[in-house]
């Protein structure tokens, strides 16, 4: 099992402040950090040295992260974190379709990162994380991923795996609209498609049991046109 000091990470990102930034944060971590400024560069050291996690800015000059990720994945399966704009669902999208095992939108709270990198380690190294995030309190309405259970004003809210899944990703993102295509990725695993009902009757289903609970209704918002959103 391998410990922090032996993690290497590779950050490829074109600003430099913010390159330097994330190193520093990491080195302050115990991970060993390698830096790179544009996607060729960042391709070259991917591929011919061993990383255990990659950081890949979106926009980067030379080559862009899809290209990076794309002819990466042709030699190697390193875990790729995307780092990408703000509310830019499609980029999310197509970074997990191409492979990218999680993604960071910016900008990015500095701890929120070092959880997601923690996951991404743990389920690519088989290591504990440092900082647990199994856990989720939302005034009354509590969530435990390890045995995904879930508990309203301390009442048992049974839930299916899919339902879950898809209960964690918007409490997690609270506030924050969630479009259907990247819920459609992330949580059901495949492709949206617009004739498709299945996410409805889910988030349905879930908002039922929830309410049936003593949940106030509005938490569950869902903006025409847009996505879903829990506030």
């Amino acid at each position: 099992m391998a410990t922090v000091n032996d993690v290497r990470i590779l950050i490829v990102e074109d600003d430099r402040t913010l390159n330097d930034q994330l190193a520093d944060l990491l080195k302050g971590q115990g991970f060993s950090i390698s830096q790179c400024h544009d996607g060729q560069q960042g391709l070259v050291a991917a591929i011919s040295e061993k990383f255990d996690l990659i950081l890949l800015d979106v926009l980067l000059p030379t080559l862009n992260g899809f290209s990076v990720l794309d002819k990466l994945r042709k030699a190697r399966q390193t875990p790729v974190m995307m780092l990408t704009a703000c509310g830019a669902e499609e980029e999310r999208i197509e970074g997990y379709s191409k492979g990218a095992d999680d993604y960071v939108p910016k900008p990015f709270n500095f701890t929120e990162l070092l959880l997601r990198i923690d996951a991404v380690l743990r389920r690519s190294l088989g290591s504990e994380p440092r900082n647990k995030h199994n856990e989720m309190l939302v005034d009354k309405l509590y969530l435990y991923r390890p045995k995904q259970t879930v508990t309203y004003d301390g009442q048992p809210i049974s839930l299916t795996p899919i339902q879950f899944r898809l209960l964690w990703v918007l409490v997690e993102n609270q506030r924050e609209v969630m479009s259907k295509p990247y819920l459609y990725q992330l949580v059901l695993e495949r492709a949206f498609s617009r004739y498709d009902r299945s996410l409805d009757m889910h988030l349905s289903r879930v908002r039922r049991k929830l309410i049936d609970a003593g949940m106030e209704p509005e938490r569950f918002s869902t903006v025409h046109g847009k996505g879903y959103c829990f506030v």
